[in-house]
């Protein structure tokens, strides 16, 4: 059973196959960028494994726990929501992870949201050019004309 606390310290660690472990295999990643979500353990996982790779000095800065929705029994999972900062091709970025957690322990909702929108749309794109073809390491490039896909 994964509780608040162990995806933060996997992703701290920068270590995917825990982060991997801590996902429901029917997980819900709600992008800032995307209007339909990423669906399932798999697709999730291969996202975030992008991320570690593309986020400079990423690094939680605060969280808050708490209950689901109509909860406050303790009998509903806990809520947890983690602030973060890091860069990305240079440019600072602040975010926050909203994380819902199923009855099992594992992570079943992750929400992001990033900004400012400069630092968001560089995000985007690197993301989105990472998504379509992992051997381009090398993002570092112009605008483009692309659709980023995170």
């Amino acid at each position: 059973m994964t509780v608040p606390g162990t995806f933060r310290t996997a992703v701290e660690a920068k270590d995917l196959a825990a982060i991997t472990d801590a996902l429901d295999p029917g997980i819900e990643f709600r992008s800032p960028v995307m209007v339909k979500p990423y669906l399932g353990r798999d697709a999730v996982a291969a996202l975030l494994g992008v991320l570690l790779e593309v986020f400079e000095d990423f690094h939680y800065t605060d969280e808050l726990v708490g209950v689901a929705p109509g909860g406050g029994n303790g009998a509903e999972p806990p809520a947890q929501a983690l602030i973060f900062s890091a860069r990305v091709l240079g440019k600072d970025v602040q975010g926050l992870d909203l994380i819902r957690f199923g009855e099992t322990g594992l992570v079943t909702g992750l929400t992001v949201m990033v900004r400012p929108l400069p630092a968001a749309m560089t995000l985007a794109r690197v993301v989105g050019r990472r998504m379509e073809d992992p051997t381009n390491a090398d993002d570092a490039g112009g605008p483009s004309g692309d659709t980023a896909q995170p």
